[in-house]
């Protein structure tokens, strides 16, 4: 029991209650955290010692009170959880790095349980509106197999009553972030700005870049603010999140809430976007008198739309997925648009790669080639740290997906292939976003990269519902 900060808080409880009681005084002994006058063990005089843990631990134990009342009926399960973590951290010793670590990845591990368990949950009218969602694509895909997704999200998009603009920089101060605008921007009303004015916006990421659409999402006849910002960083992120109007402000506070969390002023972060390793998009959207952000993330051969009720805690969402085939073949004349130039394909090389790239899985990407079975023959005595050369083209990399290895013999030589996409990266001029490079095996410097093109049709969809992970 002494090795337990926790435990000393509960010590009150469990002294006059049963364990299968034990959830009746969770959640206001824990919220107390860490009792320093009973404070024994050397990890728990650490935490008393620093003021940084002693408020992470206040933190742990406000979210673990939180979950435990959200949750009757898994305050067993929950402490018992809990108690097992106490063991781990306690092994830290004094060691305050590796305390501070234990507790930062307990908290995040509870607030996301915590605020899955507070979200929202679809109703009736989210399934109906998936359900239309769901038959117009089907409907569409009669007459256009290559872009019924894009089509219906169209004609359900909201064209009409919005107003956008962005953060601006002063002329005068170069270098300076871009902020939050000090002029009226057009299509904002002048109550609408005051209302802007007086809440402090501060919707700029990196370097302040951050972009604003004002627009009626709860149906009370008053605008309400959408803020994307970039949050920048190796994926080149973007952040979307959105602040009710309330009275004289929007969402009674400066800044979106954290990420995935509402208050109550009303602001919530919808969704995130990767703008170098994915292929993700939002669109905001009409159905069955709701507005909704139908957000899109994508991969070779399928599209998944989730439906996102702005202004709550997003949780299980109503999802749409969207299956294709692709028709792949590689141009005997390959164009170079950056050098402007042409490459004919001679008739054997054009044959060998049509060959290859029929083994390729026309409906899903199958990642790197086997580990164990090589794509062309390992010569003898080739070590075990070169055999990799001949089982995989090699390591990718995250801004593109692979779809394939696959073994190619012009002649006599064998070498290796392999497909990458843009993750389903799809236009009506280019088609699908994919290209194919084939080297020697052990020789990088004989790689050669061709262009493919991929057309594709629909060939299923579904509905259902399930959990929705903001970063996706």
């Amino acid at each position: 029991m002494k090795n337990s900060a926790f435990e000393h808080n509960m010590r009150p409880c469990l002294y006059f209650v049963a364990a299968a009681a034990l959830g009746a005084c969770a959640a206001p002994a824990f919220a107390a955290g860490l009792d320093c006058s009973r404070a024994a063990t050397r990890t728990e005089k650490a935490i008393c010692a620093d003021e940084n843990l002693r408020k992470l631990d206040v933190q742990l134990s406000t979210v673990y009170g939180r979950l435990a009342s959200a949750q009757p009926a898994q305050r067993g399960a929950l402490r018992r959880a809990q108690m097992d973590w106490l063991k781990t951290r306690d092994r830290c010793g004094a060691d305050t790095g590796c305390i501070a670590t234990r507790h930062e990845e307990r908290l995040t591990a509870l607030q996301t349980q915590l605020r899955y368990v507070n979200a929202y949950k679809p109703d009736d009218v989210d399934r109906e509106a998936l359900e239309e969602l769901h038959q117009a694509v089907e409907a569409m895909r009669k007459t256009d197999a290559e872009f019924p997704l894009e089509k219906v999200i169209d004609a359900l998009s909201i064209k009409t009553g919005t107003t956008s603009f962005s953060n601006t920089r002063d002329d005068n101060r170069s270098g300076e972030d871009a902020h939050f605008p000090t002029i009226q921007p057009k299509g904002v009303t002048a109550d609408e700005w005051r209302a802007l004015s007086a809440s402090g916006i501060e919707g700029g990421g990196e370097n302040g870049v951050g972009s604003y659409t004002l627009m009626d999402i709860d149906g009370d006849g008053q605008r309400d603010l959408v803020i994307d910002s970039y949050v920048g960083g190796t994926g080149l992120f973007n952040e979307i999140s959105v602040l009710r109007r309330k009275g004289a402000k929007f969402g009674g506070v400066g800044a979106p809430a954290p990420a995935g969390q509402a208050d109550d002023s009303g602001a919530s972060t919808l969704y995130m976007t990767n703008g170098r390793g994915s292929n993700q998009q939002g669109e905001w959207i009409r159905l069955r008198g709701r507005v909704y952000a139908a957000y899109r993330n994508s991969q070779y051969g399928v599209d998944n739309v989730y439906l996102l009720r702005p202004l709550t805690i997003v949780g299980d969402v109503p999802i749409l997925t969207v299956r294709y085939r692709y028709r792949l073949s590689i141009p005997k004349v390959q164009k170079n648009e950056e050098k402007r130039t042409s490459t004919t394909l001679d008739n054997a090389l054009h044959a060998a790669l049509t060959h290859a790239l029929g083994l390729i899985d026309t409906r899903a990407a199958r990642d790197a080639g086997s580990v164990d079975k090589p794509l062309c023959p390992v010569p003898e005595g080739t070590s075990d740290d070169d055999r990799s050369n001949y089982t995989s083209y090699g390591p990718g990399h995250y801004s593109y997906e692979i779809v394939g290895d696959v073994p190619v013999r012009v002649g006599q030589q064998c070498y290796i292939g392999r497909l990458v996409d843009w993750f389903g990266g799809y236009s009506a001029k280019n088609k699908l976003f994919a290209s194919f490079s084939m080297r020697k095996p052990a020789d990088s410097a004989s790689e050669q990269t061709y262009t493919v093109q991929g057309v594709r049709s629909v060939v299923g969809t579904a509905a259902s519902i399930s959990k929705f992970d903001i970063g996706n």
